[in-house]
């Protein structure tokens, strides 16, 4: 994209706009800004105050060009992927709408960027456990458990949780999160089982690492490879894989140290059963419902002020999804009649109320990604049921796919008015 050259400056405020600029990029990027809205706004940032900018981006770096030819000053940031923050997100994006709309300078914005930056987490550890564990509980209603297994995964949620928030602070426990995660979420199945409770283990094991398997990410990643970003979709591809992976292999490790200590086969094939229009008129599915996008709320560190908004697209979104899947017996026409309407509602909120489209579009499209079918294709692949496997996976990126079609779809008929 072709930017207007600078007027002449002082030297001192171009240094303070690539300074707030490049403040701007790493915080958009800590938050969860994929790459396609990060590059878009930041050069519409730098057109505003009348600067040459080329933005590229990806997961673990954000190169910055101010410039053109060989006057270009490079800029290269190392950066790691953070978690979502759309509280702070709606911030940074009311701070930029402040100097377009030059209500304030560049150096009262960056001052405001660093106090935000340095602002303590909106919700602390109690609020994030919970949260964790209603996420698992309610995954385990709409997979088909019963009574016994909702408590199971939400008290596995809430360990879990516990763990994580400890490995925060220990970067040698951060390191093996994900398949610590897994191989707990296997064995306590096993062991409920072997206590002669009547329990699907396959139900516990799944959904209490539901809000760890990487399905909103790999989604991310078939966006930005639909939009033409091809290093960070691919990056963020390879990102979502390794995680599976990881997972998978201590999903493995937990059935085979709980079957050689326990004596218990673990139960194996399908998970969640088929979608049926029955599970309508089951008051415990629309408990689960209610309470799911509450948790997003949390987990995501969004606004209360946003939650109805959040909680209303995402029961929609997920109401169409399913309705859709049990008419027509296809998860993936569920999954972009879901898209698309979450979608259309984040962009019509985003234009009534002005405020970034992606606060009630991520939680929306969690609740409709499809990181149940990758462990299962895992699974399978860890028992050598090959085909299933293969199947399986393939109908994870069918539904990946659909759900990308589904937001493409939906920013045609309905643009958002603005980039975030």
């Amino acid at each position: 994209m072709r930017i207007v050259p600078a007027p002449a400056s002082d030297p001192e405020t171009f240094e303070l706009e690539v300074v707030f600029l490049i403040r701007t990029a790493e915080l958009l990027h800590a938050y969860g800004t994929p790459a396609h809205r990060l590059e878009r706004l930041l050069v519409q940032m730098a057109q505003h105050l009348g600067r040459t900018l080329s933005v590229f981006s990806t997961p673990t770096s954000i190169m910055l060009g101010f410039g053109a030819g060989a006057a270009q000053q490079p800029h290269l940031l190392r950066v790691e992927p953070g978690s979502v923050d759309l509280g702070k997100l709606v911030e940074i994006d009311d701070i930029l709408e402040d100097v377009e709309a030059r209500r304030v300078s560049v150096a009262v914005a960056l001052q405001r960027i660093e106090a935000l930056a340095a602002a303590p987490a909106r919700y602390g550890a109690a609020w994030t456990v919970a949260a964790f564990g209603i996420a698992s509980g309610t995954a385990a209603r709409f997979f088909g458990g019963g009574p016994v297994e909702v408590v199971a995964a939400l008290g596995l949620g809430v360990l879990i949780g516990l763990i994580g928030r400890t490995s925060q602070r220990q970067p040698g426990v951060a390191s093996i999160f994900e398949p610590l995660a897994g191989f707990l979420s296997a064995f306590v199945g096993l062991a409920l089982r072997l206590s002669g409770v009547a329990v699907d283990d396959r139900i516990v094991a799944l959904a209490g690492i539901i809000v760890l398997v990487p399905g909103l990410t790999l989604t991310v990643a078939m966006i930005e490879l639909a939009t033409r970003h091809l290093a960070s979709g691919t990056a963020r591809l390879a990102g979502a894989s390794a995680v599976f992976l990881t997972i998978g292999l201590g999903a493995a490790l937990g059935r085979f140290v709980g079957e050689t200590l326990l004596g218990i086969q673990a139960a194996f094939g399908e998970a969640e059963p088929g979608d049926r229009l029955a599970w309508l008129s089951d008051p415990s599915q629309w408990v689960a419902l209610l309470l799911a996008p509450v948790a997003f709320v949390v987990l995501f560190a969004a606004r209360w002020r946003e939650a109805p908004v959040i909680i209303a697209t995402g029961i929609t979104g997920f109401l169409a999804a399913r309705t859709a899947s049990s008419v027509y017996a296809d998860p993936a026409v569920g999954s972009f009649l879901g898209a698309l309407v979450v979608g259309l509602l984040a962009n019509l909120y985003a234009r009534r109320a002005d405020r970034p489209a992606t606060v009630p579009l991520l939680p929306g499209i969690l609740m409709l990604v499809p990181g149940s079918l990758g462990y299962r294709a895992l699974d399978a692949f860890v028992r050598h049921d090959t085909l299933r496997g293969v199947e399986t996976a393939f109908s994870m990126l069918l539904v990946a796919i659909s759900l990308v079609g589904g937001l493409l779809t939906a920013n045609a008929v309905l643009p958002p008015r603005r980039t975030l």
